[in-house]
């Protein structure tokens, strides 16, 4: 009985370890049989590889075959059924319609920027959001700085405003005209429309413009092959609380030849209350729209077009004394995206967007109406571009270079109708004209390289040097500030930042990254121009001051990430990651209190 039990337990040992033989491939363009570096391998029991920089991979797959599934992008998933034994197979992969959805991230964990995250559950972790920044709620590191309903800024380890980067579909910006931020870029994109939120946690890459603390992309919903024809879905939600509701709809047609796809959104949000009951002053309402375009060229061009607009109206501020009687703003888009070339170019990306923001404020609804009518009508104008190259030199080596341009834009003005003072009306009201922009503006070109190079199989090296030349200036200024600031003119400035990373991946299911950015960032204009008005909630006068040197950010970072293969547990895999990071600011910008200044509106009012 003990002899036959241990044959048993032989034979059964034996058959564990025949029951997975190697099987190795090649995976090549079907038009051009140029090798797929980094192609994803997955097999039906999750075993998964990539291919290396000829193409050529190797992985385990059961006696009786099993189904493999090829996926990389740019190309269409290929899914085969293999048995060990067979010779090497070279798989054919077709490109797939080129989509410009200017990801920063492209699913290939060995070329990524180092330390990424990726949001993309929205649907189970937000039910209805009033702001796109209320999806960045439950992402690690994310905290949100609130102005009420219509106004929310993201904040990302204790970096915020223009010390993040943020932008949506890979570059498209628009900069806030209020200055007190009520219409952040996060206003003008509505949470419905975006499909994913891609975040790199620090300076570790040079190519999407000036970063500072971080890069945050908001993607908007992008068509697919599995897209093709028509389709499109509407939704709405209301909530009691503030009699709140939300409605979109869109709609799409997308071919191999060209997509198109079109949104509108309507958002009423009234007053809320709190759980004392208080009611808090924070409706708003909103229309969106935006119609986006695509036409494939050629199998490796696509031109593409984006325009949409957001139209905010009668928005309450708690914490503010004016109000925002409208908020209206213009954002168009033009992207190309050439690839699969022969010799040192291999693609060629390029972007030009412009975004216009027309914000007008006043007090109508506030008690100090009676005695003075103040309207604060201000514009601002963000316009950018980028081209990029992408340049393979030599075998293993790739590069990325180009330029891109930033210039932001603002005017306007706050108009002030005194019509009473401390002794009772005024015979004849008195009008002022306070200039809080004063027609300045900040340019900023960009010239940026970033190489990759496998210093082995399972190590890749990432190094990039940028340097920007940030040009600001005043076309209007306010006498005073003249008088402070008598040297006033065209200011230039001089950045260099750079990132140097290294990501270790010895075994499959891990990888670990080291990194060390370096981030410049000028000034803004609220640091730089605003002249004696009130920035937030705090009672001070701001003044500006254009000569302030940049901040630095000098990040380390270590970081991995893996998974553990489980068994008599309810799940397969247990995922584990971890990062750590020190971070040292130099040249920081912050408010001061300057005592020998005293207030130029209601100078009897402390401080």
């Amino acid at each position: 009985m003990h002899l036959k039990y241990i044959l048993s337990l032989a034979v059964l040992l034996l058959g564990q370890r025949i029951i997975a033989q190697n099987f190795s491939g090649q995976i090549v363009d079907e038009n051009t049989n140029k090798a797929l570096a980094g192609a994803h391998v997955l097999t039906e029991t999750g075993d998964a590889t990539y291919t290396d920089s000829d193409g050529n991979f190797k992985i385990n797959i059961a006696t009786n075959g099993t189904t493999i599934t090829l996926s990389f992008m740019g190309y269409n998933n290929l899914e085969q059924f293999v048995k060990p034994g067979t010779e090497k197979i070279i798989f054919l992969m077709g490109e797939a319609p080129i989509q410009i959805d200017g990801v920063l991230i492209t699913g290939n964990l060995k070329t990524d920027p180092v330390l990424t995250l990726e949001s993309n559950d929205f649907v189970k972790k937000i039910v209805q959001p009033r702001n796109v920044a209320d999806l960045f709620n439950d992402i690690n590191g994310f905290s949100l700085i609130k102005r009420g309903n219509y106004a929310i800024d993201p904040s990302f380890r204790a970096s915020q405003y223009e010390q993040l980067n943020v932008q949506f579909d890979g570059g498209t910006k628009a900069m806030h005209a209020c200055p007190n931020r009520m219409d952040p870029i996060t206003t003008h994109v509505i949470p419905e429309e975006i499909e994913k939120i891609e975040i790199i946690k620090g300076p570790y890459t040079v190519r999407y413009g000036a970063t500072f603390g971080g890069i945050v992309n908001m993607v908007t919903h992008i068509p697919t092959v599995k897209d093709y024809g028509l389709s499109g879905n509407v939704n709405g939600g209301y909530e009691s609380n503030g009699n709140s509701v939300v409605t979109m709809a869109r709609i799409q047609q997308a071919t191999k030849k060209y997509d198109i796809m079109g949104n509108i959104g309507f958002r009423d949000f009234g007053n809320y209350k709190d759980g004392d009951g208080t009611e808090i002053p924070s409706s708003f309402r909103s229309l969106d729209y935006g119609i986006r375009a695509g036409y494939n060229l050629t199998q490796n061009q696509r031109l593409q077009v984006h325009w949409r607009q957001s139209f905010g109206r009668d928005v309450l501020h708690a914490g503010l004394p004016m109000d925002t009687d409208e908020d209206n703003s213009s954002i168009l888009s033009l992207d190309y995206k050439l690839t699969g070339l022969k010799g040192v170019l291999k693609n060629l990306d390029a972007k030009l967007y412009y975004s216009y923001v027309d914000h007008i404020m006043s007090n109508k609804k506030r008690p100090s109406f009676i005695m003075t009518e103040a309207v604060s009508a201000i514009d601002a104008t963000t316009a950018g571009g980028k081209v990029e190259l992408k340049l393979k030199p030599v075998n293993k080596l790739i590069l990325y270079t180009g330029i891109d341009l930033l210039n932001i834009a603002r005017d306007g003005q706050r108009t002030r109708l005194v019509k009473r003072n401390m002794m009772g009306p005024l015979p004849s009201p008195v009008e002022f004209i306070d200039k809080v922009w004063q027609d300045s503006y900040i340019n900023d070109i960009g010239f940026f390289v970033e190489s990759k190079y496998p210093l082995s199989e399972n190590t890749m090296l990432t190094a990039g040097l940028r340097y920007d030349l940030v040009t600001s200036n005043i076309k209007d200024p306010e006498a005073d500030f003249s008088a402070l600031y008598p040297n006033l003119g065209k200011r230039m400035e001089h950045n260099i930042s750079g990132t140097v990373s290294i990501k270790y991946a010895p075994v499959e299911q891990f990888i670990m990254e080291v990194a060390y950015g370096r981030g410049v960032r000028s000034a803004n204009m609220i640091e730089r121009f605003i002249n004696h008005f009130n920035v937030g909630q705090d009672p001070y006068e701001y003044i500006g001051n254009p000569n302030l040197d940049a901040e630095v950010n000098n990040q380390f970072e270590v970081g991995f990430n893996g998974k553990l293969p489980m068994s008599g547990v309810n799940w397969d895999t247990f995922n584990y990651g971890t990062s750590f990071y020190y971070a040292f600011y130099d040249n920081y910008i912050l408010a001061v209190i300057d005592e020998s200044l005293t207030r130029k509106f209601m100078p009897n009012l402390p401080p």
